[in-house]
């Protein structure tokens, strides 16, 4: 039966309130020709079993994503996930749990938590982990506005080589909050191009590990300058880069952030996807979100609650640290499978394969004629590739020969003619010879 929550009255009430004549004034801001008009034509009504072979035939134009060979990176990447993430953060005791905001009702969810939290700080090297922010770009600009709140400073110094997605959701904040944004150049791949004067008075200084070329940032030159001049050191980090770098905060990072879809969570078109967060214990009232804690109830027995909730719906509004207002809970839960499952020696081999491939990868695509891998530094399982002509041109024609490759990067300087290529576990080396093959025929 139809639902209609209002009354003719009370609709005239309502109009009458604003000085409207019509509920159609409402949407009086949308230009005209954005709008679709006051009828739909949808011709003639369909059974149900119509409707389902209509769709299906649409659906058949389509090409399916997995039947590219997917090499593209830039921060979303194809690794393999595991039966048991998806057997076990599909129960629907975990689907169906919305945010414990009562957490003695909430305990397995809790517990999951729990444990995922603990996993981060081991893989980060920090002491506190947050329950889980909407996405890396969500994360990194927490940690601008704590590294701020802490300071009490307005300049914040973000690396040239951070995700420009990221930077873009930065320049948000910083514009809403009166700070001031200052860019550190790259040099030949990494974040050197900046020193203690530049750093001289600011919040924090950002970098990634590796950066969003792929490159390996030396974060103990970058945290003893930061320190130096009295900023924060923030680090977005992958997570599975454990396996293989000493992690962020024993170099001294004071605040790690990342992008948790690599962690058992599917591409899914960009999202939903995991904010991943970590800190030292000085800062943990600053930390945005919530904190999952183990306690004992007044038996003994072991329980979880939400020791921290810095939002202004749980404490004093002018208190509050952060305006997020959950997590992405589903998908912690299925990071905390994920990296169970790998355990430390999993995540270890995982690393080196995948550095393994991206090796072998940058020396047969830079073999191709007029192609060179961009910089000389180390990198892990992401590279920067130089091509004779433009990018994207490259990335079309690679796509339509089967391989997904990319994105381009000619947002930044000097690099119209580059592009990225991020090789994991899920590629073999005859895929990577038959991406070589259809570079050079692209390119011919």
């Amino acid at each position: 039966m139809d639902y209609t929550p209002h009354t003719d009255e009370d609709v005239a009430e309502m109009l009458g309130t604003l000085g409207l004549s019509s509920a159609e004034q409402l949407f009086d801001s949308i230009p005209t020709d954005l709008k679709l008009g006051r009828t739909l034509q949808l011709g003639d009504p369909l059974s149900e079993s119509e409707v389902f072979d209509m769709l299906s035939q649409q659906a058949a134009l389509n090409t399916a994503c997995d039947q590219l060979t997917c090499f593209a990176g830039g921060g979303a990447y194809d690794h393999y996930i595991p039966a048991v993430v998806k057997a076990l953060s599909g129960r629907s005791e975990f689907v169906t749990s919305y945010t414990p905001y009562q957490p003695e009702l909430s305990q397995g969810v809790l517990g999951a938590l729990f444990d995922y939290q603990s996993m981060i700080c081991r893989i980060t090297g920090m002491e506190v982990a947050g329950a889980g922010l909407y996405d890396g770009a969500s994360a990194l600009v927490e940690a601008v506005r704590l590294a701020a709140g802490a300071t009490g400073r307005k300049r914040v110094v973000i690396s040239q080589a951070i995700n420009p997605n990221y930077r873009q959701v930065a320049e948000t904040l910083i514009a809403a909050q009166n700070l001031e944004l200052v860019t550190a150049n790259v040099a030949n791949g990494g974040t050197t191009a900046f020193s203690e004067a530049e750093l001289d008075g600011c919040a924090c200084l950002v970098v990634g590990q590796p950066n969003f070329f792929g490159c390996v940032e030396d974060i103990v030159e970058a945290a003893d300058l930061a320190h130096k001049a009295g900023a924060l050191l923030v680090v977005h980090f992958d997570p599975l880069a454990a396996g293989v770098l000493e992690s962020p905060g024993v170099l001294g990072a004071d605040v790690v952030t990342g992008e948790g879809q690599c962690l058992g969570n599917e591409l899914n078109f960009g999202g939903p996807y995991l904010g991943i967060f970590a800190i030292h214990n000085e800062h943990i009232r600053r930390l945005p979100g919530r904190v999952c804690g183990a306690t004992l109830d007044t038996r003994g027995n072991p329980g979880y609650v939400l020791t921290l909730q810095t939002r202004e719906q749980h404490i004093r509004r002018e208190k509050a640290t952060s305006n997020i207002c959950t997590d992405q809970t589903l998908m912690a839960i299925a990071a905390g499978i994920y990296l169970s499952w790998l355990g430390p020696r999993g995540i270890k081999e995982l690393g080196e394969r995948c550095m393994a491939l991206a090796h072998y990868a940058a020396e047969k695509l830079g073999a191709v004629s007029g192609c060179r891998v961009r910089f000389e530094g180390p990198f892990l399982k992401e590279f920067v590739l130089e091509v004779p002509v433009e990018a994207d041109e490259v990335l079309r024609g690679l796509a339509e020969s089967g391989y997904l490759v990319g994105p381009s990067l000619q947002s930044f300087p000097d690099m119209a003619n580059c592009l990225l290529v991020a090789v994991t576990e899920r590629r073999t080396i005859d895929q990577i010879d038959g991406l070589a093959e259809a570079l050079a025929e692209v390119l011919s």
